[in-house]
């Protein structure tokens, strides 16, 4: 997906840039970069491949040639970035997160209103923060011009622009799929897209960005220079997924939504008679482990960890670009603790079941270690629909996704009329689904959060809340 931090300061803020980035590391694979701005020497910028060494490890190096009072980093899950542009409005830094859907068509009418040329990467398309900075050009101003690019663009923009006057202009998406948020300590200011990073940097709280907002921020303080609209729909996976268990989304922590969501599928599961009595219920290291917990509490069950990952040489299974290097890298990474599996009823429960692809490799090596059964949970509903305003369950095809696959196997292309009803385990459609995934899979039982369950454990206005990869509504 991807994420960035910013900051504006009396002092140099090179480490804060460097550490508040690093930070966000959870949120993408691909590229690093940082741009720092200092009055008399300028703009410093470095953008470096992370696929294979972590942020950090590849800037460390850096950090000696910057220095300045103000700068801007990001985590990119795409194009490289930041990116400098001179044009009318000066020259600014800019980074985005979000998707640019209709990319092909407007490229095509700046070629035909500008007559103008973009660089091409080597796959031969244009870089997203490149043209989201064509767009902005296109207006007088910065802010009529984030505005015009937010409009334009199908999918979603958020941004972060460094001035040559060392401000920093953050932007919101228009209906706030991801949160922006603004730090200060006694020396500046800071904007995130996690909490947690600037927390851990000594800065607290100072504002949150409402959807469509653009606020410019700098070392003495922030206002805003465009209001937040009345419309949000911010992303749901952020706390079922995506987001660190310390950060905070309209007021939400991430850690306490995930107990809350297990614990309302465990209550759930109890109403209808369904929950299986076991020896001991477990997350799917990692991010399914508080899901685990607020299952194993509501339910008055054990709570356990019968794998650990072994993370020191490979913290993420999907780094490396061979597929079936991550298979590799996935399998090893899997440690039992034989004591707590040999014979035992094991329940899991994973923050979601996208593609499957380890689903497979996960319960055979369980049984291989001994468990006597083995049920998963799903702590979010089927997700029948691939994202397409952020990098979440983005693939070439629907077909992509697990439970989208299945629904075809099942019933063909009449099934896809349907998938409202498959969506819903509780249907007979839904069921059907339920159990032609436990049976490919081996599972002694599998259950999914229900959406309004998750919704939930939000707890914002459902309205408010993006739930498209699960039912298909914008």
């Amino acid at each position: 997906m991807g994420g960035f931090f910013g900051a504006v300061s009396h002092r140099d803020v090179t480490l804060d840039i460097f550490f508040g980035v690093d930070y966000h590391s959870h949120l993408g694979t691909r590229r690093g970069g940082m741009i720092i701005h200092d009055q008399a020497d300028g703009f410093q910028r470095q953008i470096h491949s992370i696929e294979n060494t972590p942020f950090r490890t590849k800037f460390e190096k850096d950090l000696a040639d910057f220095h300045g009072c103000s700068g801007i980093g990001c985590i990119s899950d795409s194009d490289p970035q930041p990116l400098l542009v001179r044009s009318h409005l000066g020259v600014f830094a800019i980074t985005t997160v979000g998707i640019i859907n209709n990319a092909e068509e407007l490229i095509q009418n700046y070629f035909d209103h500008h007559g103008n040329q973009f660089m091409a990467m080597s796959s031969g398309k244009v870089n997203s923060t490149e043209l989201a900075a064509a767009l902005i050009n296109q207006k007088g101003t910065l802010v009529e011009g984030i505005l015009h690019a937010q409009d334009m663009i199908q999918g979603s923009l958020t941004l972060l622009i460094l001035t040559q006057q060392g401000e920093i202009i953050a932007a919101r998406d228009r209906v706030g799929r991801l949160p922006v948020l603004v730090g200060k300590n006694q020396d500046g200011h800071c904007v995130s897209f996690e909490s947690f990073a600037y927390h851990k940097l000594g800065y607290e709280d100072a504002y949150e960005l409402g959807p469509r907002e653009i606020v410019r921020i700098t070392a003495d303080g922030y206002e805003t220079l465009s209001p937040a609209g009345q419309e949000m729909k911010i992303c749901a996976f952020l706390w079922t997924y995506y987001g660190y268990p310390n950060s905070n989304y309209e007021g939400v922590n991430v850690e306490l939504m995930r107990y809350r969501n297990g614990a309302i599928m465990a209550r759930d599961e109890e109403a209808r008679g369904t929950r299986p009595q076991v020896d001991y219920v477990a997350g799917v290291p990692d991010s399914g482990l508080p899901h685990a917990i607020g299952y194993a509490d509501q339910s008055r069950a054990h709570f356990a960890r019968p794998f650990v990952k072994y993370t020191p040489t490979w913290p993420r299974s999907f780094m490396p670009a061979n597929q079936e290097v991550r298979n590799q890298v996935a399998k090893m990474k899997q440690i039992p603790v034989p004591e707590l599996i040999q014979g035992k009823k094991l329940l899991f429960v994973d923050d979601s079941i996208v593609r499957g692809t380890q689903l497979r490799e996960t319960v055979d090596f369980l049984y291989e270690s001994g468990a006597k059964e083995v049920h998963m949970r799903s702590a979010c509903p089927p997700i029948m629909y691939s994202c397409k305003y952020l990098n979440f369950s983005r693939g070439n095809s629907d077909m992509d996704l697990l439970a989208r696959r299945t629904v075809q196997e099942l019933e063909g292309d009449e099934g896809q009329k349907h998938l409202e009803e498959y969506a819903d385990v509780h249907t007979q459609r839904g069921s059907c689904l339920l159990q032609a995934i436990c049976k490919k899979f081996g599972f002694d039982s599998l259950g999914y959060q229900s959406l309004d369950g998750l919704l939930e454990a939000i707890g914002l206005d459902k309205d408010k809340v993006c739930t498209y990869c699960w039912n298909g509504k914008e």
